[in-house]
């Protein structure tokens, strides 16, 4: 499909900035290591007027690194953090990713207003998790001399060579595909890329901008959607002079130099001609309502087609099937038994419910610490002789807990494990769908040679767990190296995490046989959260269906 979407006249219209919005606005950055104006107030007289001469002393760069950034909705209140919207289940029943994020490309000339019409886009669509990703992260490193170069204006940063394409072929496929990637930070002042990487992940919808958005081959092929942003020439260059004088601190005579040496040529060679390959051309930008409608209207249809349902796929599959050989369950000893006929009692008490709760807990991660590899190792003891041990063969253990419930895990793995990190995923379940869906995630940095233990007090259909070891995958864990730890799992849960993830390690003290049409496991421990902390049911705004898992 390709048109394009030409307003004849000016239209005011109205658009109603609901809650969903907003919370766009807060989780989504802009993304551009330009500051670009739109206004009708672009005009050469408020630059060509008498004032003292602005250099980069008097006037520093406002932003001097380029940004790509993605943030789950939410709200914050004095008292707690609200997490207002999830990102629904981008997998199928056997954990593959089925779903790719949609990805538009914004292109158009430099100061066209690509970000303001991305930021646009991305108010009117209201979906959760957008990323906001710009080509400016992507420049490459400048050698010494064309550093020196870029200091006398005489360096093409417009030009195809200037950018990394490999490089954004790499993080937008994996993107796309739902991986965690990590984005450079570009500093212009300097012409090199920060040692710290900005990690993004959890893509519903991929915003890609850039003046040569639309000019790899390849890179082409990842765009669902081509959108050319086309803005007058006469205004583009005063945006600019307006960015590099008063953000950068360069003087008119060296921002129109490289303006007429390499920017205009630049366009009309290279970015110019992409028109050609565009869905859709949006002329005058953000100010371009029917333009934007008419895009908005295309994604929301584009993403309603790839819809999924898992958790009623996970209730129905793996009837009467043998428990996986992955699972071990520990040994139902008269201490363990004793403890499961406490905790599950409905008259127990919130203390003896914790006590024996952390008991088992304890218990727990020992057993699950006896499946990690050894190494043998040789020491010396204070009598001088050798003892012949084991070590852990790996790189270190990282602990993850599903909240809320699985965070009452993490006292026990910390006093087993010295020093072990520690990360969280949150997932609540959508009462409207009923599907499990992600609002939150922070895990520890370069997880990939890592062992996860993976907490949840109870695990019932596997939905939520299911989700949680795909996040991992997506962060590059080895699927050989994730346990998955609970107090109590029913068979469904085991069945559809194995099923899926043939390779992880499943642990807990007990499996229950049956889970009910609520999915509550049968005989079950109720709620494990609100038993744990003292609640009376768990919030839909800030807090997992914990202990009931789904």
């Amino acid at each position: 499909m390709r048109f394009r979407a030409f307003a004849a006249q000016n239209m005011a219209m109205t658009t109603s900035q609901n809650d969903g919005q907003l919370q766009q606005k807060e989780a989504v950055e802009d993304d551009q290591a330009l500051s670009r104006s739109d206004s009708g107030e672009d005009s050469l007289d408020g630059l060509m007027r008498p004032r003292c001469p602005l250099t980069p002393s008097l006037s520093p760069r406002k932003r001097t690194t380029s940004q790509s950034k993605t943030e789950p909705p939410l709200l914050r209140t004095n008292k707690r953090t609200i997490y207002t919207a999830g990102r629904p289940p981008w997998y199928n029943v056997t954990g593959t990713t089925f779903k790719e994020a949609f990805v538009i490309g914004l292109c158009g000339g430099s100061a066209s207003g690509k970000t303001t019409v991305a930021n646009k886009i991305i108010e009117a669509l209201d979906v959760p998790w957008v990323v906001l990703l710009s080509m400016d992260s992507f420049y490459k490193v400048l050698s010494k001399e064309e550093q020196e170069l870029a200091a006398r204006n005489e360096y093409n940063f417009d030009h195809p060579d200037a950018f990394d394409f490999e490089l954004v072929v790499t993080v937008l496929r994996k993107l796309k595909k739902g991986k965690s990637i990590k984005v450079p930070v570009y500093d212009f002042t300097t012409h090199n890329r920060r040692k710290e990487w900005k990690t993004v992940y959890g893509a519903n919808v991929v915003i890609f901008e850039g003046i040569l958005a639309f000019a790899n081959k390849e890179l082409l092929k990842l765009l669902d959607m081509k959108v050319f942003v086309d803005t007058d020439s006469d205004i583009r260059l005063v945006r600019r002079l307006k960015r590099d004088i008063t953000d950068r601190g360069r003087d008119i005579a060296g921002v129109i130099k490289q303006y007429n040496k390499f920017v205009k040529p630049a366009f009309e060679q290279y970015i110019e001609p992409t028109v050609q390959v565009a869905d859709i051309v949006v002329p005058r930008g953000g100010e371009n309502f029917v333009a934007l409608d008419l895009i908005v209207q295309h994604v929301h249809s584009q993403l309603e087609k790839r819809e999924i349902t898992v958790r009623s796929a996970l209730a129905s599959a793996h009837q009467g099937q043998p428990l996986p050989k992955t699972l071990s369950v520990m040994e139902s000893t008269p201490q363990v038994r004793g403890m499961h006929t406490i905790i599950r009692n409905k008259e127990t008490s919130r203390d003896e419910f914790i006590f024996y709760s952390k008991r088992l807990m304890r218990l727990l991660i020992e057993h699950a610490l006896s499946f990690l590899p050894l190494k043998p190792v040789s020491v010396e003891t204070p009598q001088g002789t050798v003892y012949e041990g084991k070590r852990l063969s790996g790189k270190r253990i990282t602990g993850v807990s599903i909240l809320r419930a699985g965070e009452t895990m993490e006292q026990a793995l910390m006093a087993v494990c010295k020093d072990i990190r520690l990360g969280k995923i949150l997932i609540q379940t959508n009462h409207d769908t009923g599907e499990p869906e992600l609002h939150y995630l922070r895990l520890p940095k370069d997880l990939s040679e890592d062992y996860v233990i993976l907490m949840d007090s109870t695990v019932s259909t596997g939905a939520a767990a299911l989700m949680a070891v795909r996040v991992l995958l997506d962060h590059d864990v080895q699927e050989h190296k994730i346990f998955l730890l609970s107090l109590l799992m029913a068979e469904m849960g085991v069945h559809s995490v194995a099923y899926a993830f043939p390779k992880v390690r499943i642990i807990t003290t007990a499996v229950d046989k049956n889970v009910n049409d609520e999915f509550h496991i049968i005989p079950g421990i109720g709620n494990f959260g609100d038993r744990y902390f003292g609640t009376d049911a768990p919030s839909d705004w800030y807090e997992s269906d914990d202990g009931m898992d789904y």
